[in-house]
């Protein structure tokens, strides 16, 4: 059996369905990771997904897939904007990262232009909704299958 792809997600997404729907959609986190997971089967892979509002239980799930992780898929929701420590695990990490964001942030504020998480990530998927996290599931299993 493959190692497992790590989707870690950040502060507040496990409020996904209630805030801001016109924003984030009304999919919940959990339908989120019951795509992931049907997905993830049929592409042959295996999936570890959490949430968390705390940073620093996202950086010891991501130190946690420098042994058990093949990839890692990273929504660190507002994190990306002020995570340093983030960026760091993620330098840490010597898998594939793809970086996904519900929403297309280069379209709203200015602050969440920024992203220290894109300075490690192989790849970006922002704005196509909770579907983002199925086309970075698709192009993780693709890069996985190209080590």
């Amino acid at each position: 059996m493959p190692k497992p792809i790590y989707i870690l997600n950040g502060p507040n997404l496990n409020l996904l369905g209630l805030r801001q729907p016109e924003v984030y959609g009304k999919a919940t986190l959990e339908e989120v990771a019951e795509g992931c997971a049907s997905l993830a089967a049929e592409l042959g892979q295996t999936i570890r997904f959490h949430q968390s509002n705390h940073e620093g239980q996202i950086i010891d799930w991501i130190q946690q897939a420098r042994s058990e992780g093949a990839g890692i898929v990273i929504n660190p929701a507002a994190y990306t904007h002020t995570s340093i420590a983030i960026l760091d695990a993620l330098n840490a990490f010597d898998g594939p990262v793809l970086e996904v964001h519900i929403s297309n942030i280069h379209r709203r504020e200015a602050f969440r232009h920024q992203s220290y998480v894109s300075r490690r990530a192989d790849g970006v998927i922002a704005g196509f909704g909770t579907d983002g996290y199925l086309l970075a599931l698709r192009r993780m299993a693709t890069l996985l299958g190209q080590r």
